[in-house]
């Protein structure tokens, strides 16, 4: 029995770690990768699910002139309590997913000239990783892992969409 439970204890620890690494980060003063726009055409669309304890939606619109919009709506028990702006942007042949936060009263979290910015780091077929975030697309599911920090405490936020119409 003793075994068991060291045994369940290593699978459990190396799922984590695997987890955690599909979540990759650059050092503060790289910059983004080189990328194109094109090589993310498979977010866009409308794609609801779950993530942070509540229903997520996310809506991408496709490219125009190196910018590929979209929102992001999380709601509790039918409560809005948040939103996002985001722009998935090409500058200078480099990808950068920048985003504001919104209350429900559309009052900004960021500062008004300030976004929040994930670095473009690599494409792999239906797996786009920025700075602290994966977006992971098989068929009509797709995953994004967030890597938060919160009081010195790194974790991995998950969430699952699957694609939808509106």
């Amino acid at each position: 029995m003793k075994t068991y439970f060291l045994a369940l204890s290593l699978v459990c620890l190396f799922f984590q770690h695997v987890s955690a690494q599909e979540v990759l980060n650059l050092d503060k003063t790289e910059d983004a990768n080189l990328g194109a726009l094109e090589s993310l055409s498979w977010i866009a669309g409308y794609w609801k699910g779950t993530g942070l304890g509540g229903e997520c939606d996310e809506l991408w619109l496709p490219a125009v002139d190196n910018n590929m919009i979209g929102t992001f709506r999380f709601s509790m028990d039918g409560k809005v309590i948040f939103t996002e702006f985001m722009n998935i942007v090409e500058e200078n042949g480099r990808l950068y997913l920048k985003l504001k936060h919104f209350n429900r009263d559309l009052s900004g979290w960021e500062e008004k000239e300030k976004w929040t910015e994930f670095k473009f780091i690599k494409a792999e077929g239906q797996t786009a990783y920025f700075n602290g975030l994966t977006f992971h697309r098989e068929g009509d599911k797709m995953v994004l892992r967030l890597a938060l920090t919160q009081n010195g405490q790194r974790t991995i936020e998950e969430f699952v969409y699957y694609k939808t119409s509106l």
